[in-house]
C-alpha cells in the first residue's frame, strides 16, 4: 500500500484505522468471520524523487516475489538497516 502523508502525521493511527475498517469490511461484507490482522506492521518512507521507482516496484510485486519471497526481502531490509523484528510476524511463505 502506498500512502502519501504529511510529515507531521503519525503512521500508527493511520494503520490502526486501516486495520479497523478493513477488518469490519472483511467480516461484514465478505463474511470472513475469523479475519484478523497481526499486531505488528512495517512502514517505509520514500522521497518524492523515488515515487516512480516505488510505484514500479508495487506494480511488479507479484512477478518480483516469484523470484524472491516477501519474507526473504523483508529480512534482508531489516538486517541491512539494523531493524529488530519478531519472526512470529513473518508470513512464512504465504504469497499473494
Amino acid at each position: 500500500m502506498l500512502i502519501g502523508m504529511h510529515p507531521s502525521e503519525g503512521i500508527s493511527p493511520l494503520v490502526q484505522s486501516i486495520k479497523i475498517q478493513s477488518t469490519s469490511w472483511m467480516r461484514d461484507k465478505k463474511g470472513v468471520a475469523g479475519f484478523a490482522w497481526q499486531s505488528g506492521f512495517a512502514a517505509f518512507s520514500y522521497s518524492k524523487s523515488q515515487l516512480p521507482q516505488v510505484m514500479n516496484y508495487i506494480s511488479n510485486q507479484k512477478q518480483h516475489h516469484k523470484q524472491r519471497t516477501f519474507d526473504d526481502e523483508m529480512l534482508e531490509i531489516a538486517e541491512r538497516s539494523g531493524i529488530e523484528y519478531d519472526a512470529r510476524y513473518l508470513l512464512k511463505g504465504i504469497e499473494e
